[in-house]
């Protein structure tokens, strides 16, 4: 019997929880990239590779919530 997946598994929520101003372009492009315009937006993405490397370059502006 094999156990059955919860619809959450394999994806992590991402929250946008600092501003764009001042940040470098490439970091505002990753956080477009993620789905995130404002402040306070959250996206519920895929868990992959690609997704952590986003997550990883401004780590000090989103927050991951498991």
């Amino acid at each position: 019997m094999s156990p059955k997946k919860s619809a959450s598994a394999g994806t992590v929520k991402v929250r946008l929880v600092g501003g764009l101003r001042g940040v470098q372009m490439r970091h505002r492009l990753s956080v477009r990239a993620l789905g995130l315009n404002r402040t306070g937006d959250v996206r519920e993405l895929k868990d992959s590779p690609q997704v952590r490397g986003l997550i990883n370059t401004v780590n000090y502006l989103v927050r991951v919530e498991e």
